[in-house]
């Protein structure tokens, strides 16, 4: 039996980049939503930033250790929110990547309207993304 060397196409590589390109965006959303957490209120991020500081300021003068420690944890917990809120920008770029891609990447993949609600993608971004309520 002779082997015979295979060879794509152009037009199959650029598929296959492609499909690629896309499940990348997706994913990339996907995984930022995951970590982006939506439930309970917005955090502001100059309120966080004030109240850390003001915590910090109690934390230089506090002579107490269970109230150090209760104030070191709420500091973790206001630097984290401050974090999160630098984030914003970088969802929302990542959010355009995915409205761009989404209603081709459910095409092909056969992904339901449903099946992205239940795993967070809010229905204003599917709806930008052009995907309907019965897919």
């Amino acid at each position: 039996m002779v082997k015979t060397k295979r060879t794509m196409t152009p037009e199959h590589k650029k598929a296959i980049a492609a499909g690629r390109a896309e499940g990348a965006a997706i994913r990339r959303y996907l995984a930022q939503l995951q970590v982006k957490g939506k439930a309970g209120r917005p955090v502001d991020p100059e309120r966080a930033k004030k109240r850390l500081a003001r915590v910090e300021e109690q934390l230089a003068s506090e002579v107490n250790p269970l109230t150090r420690l209760k104030l070191e944890q709420l500091r973790i917990d206001l630097q984290r929110k401050v974090d999160s809120t630098d984030d914003s920008n970088d969802l929302s770029q990542l959010e355009t990547e995915f409205t761009k891609v989404a209603k081709s990447y459910a095409d092909r993949k056969k992904i339901s309207y449903q099946a992205f609600r239940k795993v967070g993608v809010p229905a204003s971004v599917l709806q930008r993304a052009g995907i309907p309520r019965n897919s």
